[in-house]
């Protein structure tokens, strides 16, 4: 008989776990399957973040080129300001120079003309003048030299008239000279403003390629945004079915926990008969109330490890430590997912419940405020790196505080 009842719990048990088995590979194959989508979109996310790189890199140098073009053309600009003040200064000495030239050959025609009738007089009147001159003088000593006068007045005239030929020739060729450099200005001039309008095409160009870059980061950004979303959302799947998993588990082990304690109760029962039916009737009306009290006990023990004091039992979660450095959390604030600053003895982080939620590991009562590892995996907070890496990994019955 108790070979039998023996052999029926043990059947009992295996039916319990060959009906869970079927349904924990389902839900791992889902988990799979979402996890090797998840490492897809997150290779895509990876190689579109080098896309994105790849475009913020050229783009950057496009503006430092086009911060080289506009420095060019202040210069040019600058340039052209200085060449449009000398020409300035040259046309003015250009006006300069033809007043002078224009009232010196006045000077010259008027010069050339007084000398003509000088010249013409002396000529027509030549005779009488010196029978005049002559007779009027009072010796051949004035005479000479009224005459010598005369003749140095005709060598006056034609040497001014040399030396107004010879200003103005001068005044011609400083003419020409600035004509000359007003031309080699304007040559600069329209030189500087090719130049400016050949930089300004490449301005244009260099623009419309950032503009271009513009455009595709945008879209390169929205791609991303939209496979964080998804792998976010596969994370949340992740979860959910990792959740679903453990529930199985948790689930599994209840059962097998109380098929063991009913197992446990019946051999008592079992035993509890066989000694009643060898004892006397007197010991057999009191041995038939003792089994009461065994089984009650099994009974509340079986429930206090199945639900933890009332509590929900999760399943055997990993463990592992954390704390608030730069190399667990990627910044060394101390500021949870939830808001709260980490605290040792309080704080885990685990994905897949509300935070909030509170989790009784080993006796402690922990609030799951921070996030970073799946469900299934509770990281708990120290207040050092050194606590963190003593406290290692392990494993742990995890339940759920209602």
């Amino acid at each position: 008989m108790k070979n039998k009842t023996t052999t029926s719990l043990l059947m009992g048990l295996l039916a319990v776990s060959l009906a869970a088995s079927p349904c924990y590979a389902s839900t791992q194959q889902k988990i799979t399957d979402t996890q090797n989508a998840q490492q897809e979109n997150q290779q895509k996310l990876n190689d579109t973040q080098s896309r994105i790189n790849s475009l913020e890199s050229k783009k950057d140098d496009l503006e430092g080129y086009l911060q080289e073009l506009n420095q060019q053309l202040g210069d040019l600009e600058e340039n052209l300001q200085e060449i449009q003040t000398k020409s300035d200064e040259t046309q003015q000495k250009l006006e300069k120079l033809g007043k002078e030239l224009e009232a010196a050959k006045e000077k010259e025609q008027q010069q050339y003309q007084d000398m003509k009738l000088r010249i013409q007089y002396m000529y027509e009147n030549a005779e009488n003048s010196y029978v005049v001159m002559l007779l009027e003088s009072n010796s051949i000593s004035e005479f000479l030299s009224q005459a010598e006068n005369m003749s140095q007045i005709n060598q006056y005239d034609r040497d001014m008239l040399e030396e107004y030929k010879k200003t103005t020739e001068e005044i011609e060729e400083k003419e020409n000279s600035i004509q000359q450099e007003q031309q080699e200005l304007e040559n600069l001039k329209q030189e500087s403003l090719d130049k400016q309008d050949e930089i300004y095409e490449v301005v244009k160009t260099t623009n419309l390629q950032i503009q271009d870059y513009e455009g595709q980061i945008s879209r390169e950004e929205g791609n991303a945004q939209n496979l964080m979303a998804q792998i976010e959302s596969q994370k949340d799947t992740i979860n959910t079915l990792i959740k679903q998993q453990k529930d199985e588990e948790a689930a599994q082990i209840l059962a097998q926990r109380q098929a063991q304690a009913a197992a446990s109760q019946q051999q008592a029962a079992s035993t509890a008969d066989t000694t009643t039916s060898q004892s006397s009737q007197e010991s057999a009306s009191t041995s038939t109330q003792q089994p009461s009290a065994p089984s009650s006990t099994v009974t509340e023990e079986s429930q206090q490890t199945s639900s933890g004091n009332g509590n929900t039992y999760l399943g055997r979660f990993r463990l592992t430590g954390y704390c608030p450095c730069a190399q667990c959390c990627g910044k060394s604030d101390g500021i949870t997912a939830s808001g709260t600053t980490a605290t040792a003895g309080r704080t885990v982080a685990m994905g897949g419940v509300p935070l909030g939620t509170k989790l009784m590991i080993n006796g402690t009562v922990y609030t799951v405020e921070d996030r970073g590892t799946s469900y299934g995996h509770v990281d708990i907070f120290f207040n050092s790196h050194s606590e963190a890496l003593q406290f290692g990994s392990g494993y742990a019955d995890v339940y759920q505080v209602n």
